[in-house]
């Protein structure tokens, strides 16, 4: 029996919203689920502060995996809201090991 498993494309962004890294993650993001590739993406540092981007959100509706780095969400003074996975370092291990791909963005 053949599987047709999505391709898993991880990305990692840390970097304030007004850096161009974003619009580049919201791209490649956008372009991976259009190709139908499953796309998870972890915020850490001052990529936190992108949670509540609506581009972002948009995407989740889509099929984006959003999580969030819970100790920097509380550094930089982000509140949970449920738009994201609060997690910790060992769940990004988890993507980088368990991804076709892996960008990180800093």
């Amino acid at each position: 029996m053949l599987t047709h498993e999505k391709k898993k494309l991880g990305l990692l962004l840390s970097t304030p919203p007004q850096h161009p890294n974003l619009e580049t993650v919201i791209r490649l993001t956008e372009t991976a689920i259009a190709a139908k590739c499953q796309v998870y993406l972890y915020l850490i540092d001052q990529g936190t502060l992108a949670m509540d981007h609506p581009r972002l959100n948009a995407l989740t509706e889509q099929g984006l995996k959003l999580f969030v780095c819970a100790y920097g969400a509380e550094h930089h003074h982000v509140p949970l809201s449920g738009k994201a996975t609060p997690c910790g370092l060992v769940v990004l291990s988890d993507l980088v090991k368990g991804c076709d791909q892996f960008i990180s963005f800093n």
